[in-house]
């Protein structure tokens, strides 16, 4: 367990018993609130609860659960994300969610702080379209040139054509010249600065694309890690949680085309840390385990530029989840 999880487990009152609440529901969709701190969906090997799992209890006590009425997957938030999320209840519905998700859906914004980089800030507003690769962490990140998958890639390519359930990492690398190397997709974030303060920024943004770890792997990419986000070097964990917010999800009634808006503003504490540097000040609880990212070397740029040298174990617990899953082995 990751000693941030670990922090998490001893420390957050509801750790693993976090409750959802329901914005509105009617015979084709149900619109939520998932908290920070619970999946959206369950994935292979985990028996964590889920946003879903929790739907499904609820309408197994109501008993109103049936093949034909049950929550369905349209989109995800991280796990560390909190926001207002939909479900779809039947499988009609699912399909034409998901086919018509981006005409449908006329706003979905994010809130985030993100700490400030020492120079290169970014302009007020703008966006952010660099193509991501997934490490064997099933992490995203913006590719650097001459990043490469570990030396065991290329069986993975093989597999993941044979693997319905292939992860991430899996289904997005690719042979060039009978090496593996990372398929990068497209990804579009567009962002508008809120409040620039001295050490954070607060951010508000949308996507034209909704991959995997976006926002973060964009921001991070940038210089800006979100706040207390421990697989983008984060350096600061001012609120003991990610600093990410689905805030609005505003769309069209794929049935009835009554247009629906749904709003949970970010914590208040957010926009106060930004203006007033507040906020825990203590170090991070997993930079208490290992080196501070501020400090330590990109071991892995160091060690991928030596020929026929592997990493040590000492090399590797020191690297971060990011230059791990380049390296991973």
């Amino acid at each position: 367990m990751k000693a941030s999880t670990q922090f998490k487990k001893e420390h957050k009152a509801d750790f693993g018993k976090e409750r959802i609440e329901i914005l509105y529901e009617d015979k084709d969709l149900i619109v939520i609130y998932k908290p920070e701190g619970m999946l959206s969906v369950p994935y292979p090997g985990s028996h964590a609860r889920t946003a879903l799992d929790t739907l499904e209890q609820i309408f197994r006590k109501r008993g109103t659960w049936s093949s034909n009425h049950r929550p369905l997957t349209v989109h995800r938030l991280d796990r560390e994300t909190s926001g207002v999320m939909m479900f779809a209840l039947n499988e009609v519905s699912q399909k034409r969610i998901m086919d018509t998700w981006h005409k449908m859906v006329t706003e979905r914004l994010y809130r985030a702080v993100a700490e400030n980089p020492k120079e290169g800030f970014l302009p007020l507003s703008g966006t952010i379209e660099d193509e991501l690769a997934y490490n064997a962490y099933n992490i995203g990140f913006v590719p650097k040139a001459g990043d490469k998958p570990n030396n065991k890639a290329l069986s993975q390519v093989k597999a993941a054509g044979k693997n319905q359930e292939s992860s991430i990492y899996q289904r997005n690398l690719t042979v060039k010249n009978g090496e593996a190397s990372f398929k990068t997709i497209s990804a579009r974030t567009h962002y508008k600065i809120i409040e620039r303060g001295k050490n954070y920024t607060l951010f508000e943004l949308s996507l034209d694309t909704g991959r995997k770890n976006q926002i973060r792997a964009h921001l991070a990419s940038k210089g800006y890690p979100l706040a207390g986000d421990e697989n983008y070097r984060a350096k600061t964990d001012p609120f003991f949680r990610l600093a990410l917010h689905a805030r609005t999800l505003e769309f069209d009634h794929p049935f009835t085309g009554e247009h629906l808006k749904f709003e949970i503003p970010e914590p208040k504490e957010w926009l106060d840390c930004v203006k007033n540097n507040t906020g825990n000040k203590e170090k991070p609880v997993w930079q208490t385990q290992k080196p501070s990212h501020s400090k330590q070397k990109d071991i892995y740029d160091e060690i991928k530029n030596q020929k026929n040298t592997k990493p040590t174990g000492k090399q590797l617990r020191s690297m971060d989840f990011i230059q791990r899953g380049k390296n991973h082995r």
